[in-house]
């Protein structure tokens, strides 16, 4: 397990940060980042289904997801046992793998876990190949953020990516650094929660980088997206 608790003090508003069940290209190990993306596998259908009960206690105002299918229909049970509708937003998606896309090889991987740890280490103006640089990267997923701390909610649901959740929480996390997010990694159905705001910060509260449902839910085949010992 690598569920770390406790690490940041209440206040401010609540993100239930979650990356998307498992996919086919997940199994394979490819980096599949384009719209619309690969469906859940049976197995990331049951991971899914595991979340409403891993999250009674907690509030939920809204939950969103990114524009990939695999991100809605790991929102969709949450949303319908919440009673609200999976809302939509093309900023939560998967970093782009530009030139790599769909190749799962040692060294298109590599490329991509580099530049997302070059993010997130402060050097925004590296550009994956074919792809996006840091800037825009971050500016997209912060705007939705932004969005959120403007509506009035106290706590949401986020539903998206391994690479993007890791990375933004590396640059944008008061209280863990490179060091952390790249011996922490996030499986599929791996659960984030941050408190806080985007002037003082966002405090991890709690990572659990494994399957929330329990151990028979969680495998290591779950893409390049959680990789350790690639050096993210």
């Amino acid at each position: 397990m690598t569920a770390v608790r406790s690490l940041a003090y209440p206040g401010g508003m609540r993100l239930i940060l979650i990356r998307h069940g498992q996919t086919s290209s997940n199994v394979a190990g490819l980096l599949d980042t384009a719209i619309p993306g690969a469906v859940l596998t049976d197995l990331g259908e049951t991971q899914a289904a595991a979340l409403p009960k891993a999250l009674v206690g907690e509030r939920i105002d809204a939950v969103y997801a990114s524009t990939a299918v695999r991100a809605q229909q790991t929102a969709a049970p949450v949303a319908e046992v919440s009673g609200l509708p999976v809302i939509v937003r093309d900023g939560l998606r998967e970093i782009s793998a530009g030139d790599n896309e769909m190749l799962g090889s040692p060294e298109a991987v590599q490329v991509y876990i580099d530049t997302i740890v070059a993010w997130a280490m402060g050097d925004l103006d590296t550009r994956m190949p074919g792809g996006e640089n840091g800037h825009e990267v971050f500016a997209r997923f912060d705007a939705v953020i932004e969005e959120l701390e403007g509506s009035g909610l106290e706590s949401v649901v986020v539903v998206s990516h391994g690479a993007m959740l890791r990375s933004w929480l590396g640059l944008r996390g008061a209280n863990v650094d490179g060091h952390f997010i790249g011996t922490h990694p996030i499986t599929n159905t791996g659960v984030i929660i941050v408190d806080g705001d985007t002037t003082t910060g966002w405090r991890v509260d709690t990572w659990t980088g494994d399957a929330v449902g329990g151990p028979e839910l969680t495998t290591e085949a779950d893409g390049p997206a959680a990789a350790v010992e690639r050096g993210f």
